[in-house]
């Protein structure tokens, strides 16, 4: 070999050396930026977590309709509790002779529930000009995977169920804004769609199914001006309307229930310690399938039924059998609650199983 061919080939060894060293460095700050990369995605999604946490927050306080000033005399509030709707759960008649109970069933009865929201308050009221309408969702809207009433559920799977209930939760808040002239929807999540098998504190509203398919109605319904919405990150929701403060919540954390005092005593435990730190007037939850409307003063009580009605669970335990119901009343500026009435959503003849 020749010293120039040496030499030729000693250059292209240094050239490919080099072309080595610069590419491993383009290889290791291509690394870094996908770090930076990921680094950045995660403070994308962290922000947009928090945004969400913010926009439901400022979104925590009624509308100025509800806590006017000094709204007229003649004027008033309606008000309907949507609780244990326990959607896509089956109750079968050959099991429970007083009910039955599937999705179609529910439709049904979501559908009633509605116009009867609206009859109550045009057809059965008169004296008032009605402001608008208060929808409390009281949790415990599906029935989730984690009872034993799951495996004779419609699906198995939480998704399948809100996006199938999401798009008609959705259709009935839109029949009711087409009635009243404001619609203000109040949330709370239940125990019955949560994702863990322990209840959790961090985090309860956000690990619910509860909490999705109210959201997902909500984007649903965006376009509506005259629908508003208070969705907690906590478990409970305060709400004034006119001089009333109604206090939402679940029901789950009420403790006890037996003897001869029922539900009454934990119900009223419970209520004194909400009073410390959430002064209100009328303690509004759903969980116990039995409709309680009791007072309208101080420390009242709203309970509310079930869409679903009795089932297997509560005719086995002996409890008494409940036709399916839901709470309506009407808010008037100087009285409070000045009407309560039941809300009948099942028809068993139409339902097929009377």
């Amino acid at each position: 070999m020749s010293l120039d061919e040496f030499e030729e080939k000693h250059e292209l060894l240094a050239e490919l050396t080099r072309s080595r060293r610069k590419l491993a460095k383009q290889r290791a700050d291509i690394d870094i930026a996908r770090a930076l990369a990921k680094d950045i995605g995660h403070e994308r999604d962290d922000a947009v977590a928090r945004l969400g946490i913010y926009e439901v927050a400022a979104n925590l306080e009624p509308p100025k309709w509800l806590t006017r000033k000094n709204p007229k005399k003649s004027r008033a509030t309606a008000c309907a509790l949507l609780s244990d709707c326990h959607w896509d759960e089956i109750v079968r008649n050959e099991e429970v002779p007083t009910n039955a109970y599937n999705r179609k069933i529910a439709e049904m009865r979501l559908k009633r529930f509605c116009n009867k929201v609206i009859s109550l308050a045009y057809d059965q009221t008169a004296g008032v000009t009605v402001d608008g309408l208060v929808l409390m969702l009281g949790g415990d809207m599906v029935s989730g995977s984690l009872h034993d009433s799951a495996q004779h559920n419609e699906t198995p799977y939480g998704p399948v169920t809100c996006a199938h209930w999401a798009t008609r939760l959705a259709a009935a808040i839109e029949q009711l804004s087409e009635a009243f002239p404001k619609v203000h929807v109040v949330n709370v999540v239940g125990n019955h769609g949560r994702l863990t098998i322990k209840p959790r504190t961090n985090g309860r509203a956000r690990d619910s199914w509860d909490w999705l398919l109210v959201h997902s109605a909500n984007k649903q319904l965006e376009h509506l001006k005259n629908v508003t919405w208070q969705i907690p990150e906590t478990h409970d929701a305060l709400v004034r309307i006119y001089g009333t403060k109604f206090l939402l919540t679940h029901g789950d954390t009420v403790s006890g229930g037996g003897g001869i005092g029922g539900i009454w005593p934990p119900i009223k435990r419970m209520q004194a310690r909400l009073m410390v730190n959430q002064p209100h007037d009328i303690l509004v939850m759903g969980h116990w399938h039995q409709l309680v409307q009791a007072g309208s003063g101080q420390s009242g009580l709203i309970v509310n039924g079930s869409l679903k009605g009795f089932d297997s669970y509560a005719r086995i335990s002996g409890f008494s059998s409940e036709p399916a119901q839901q709470a309506w009343w009407l808010v008037t500026p100087e009285h409070g609650v000045t009407m309560q009435a039941p809300i009948f959503v099942a028809d068993p003849k139409a339902e097929g199983w009377g």
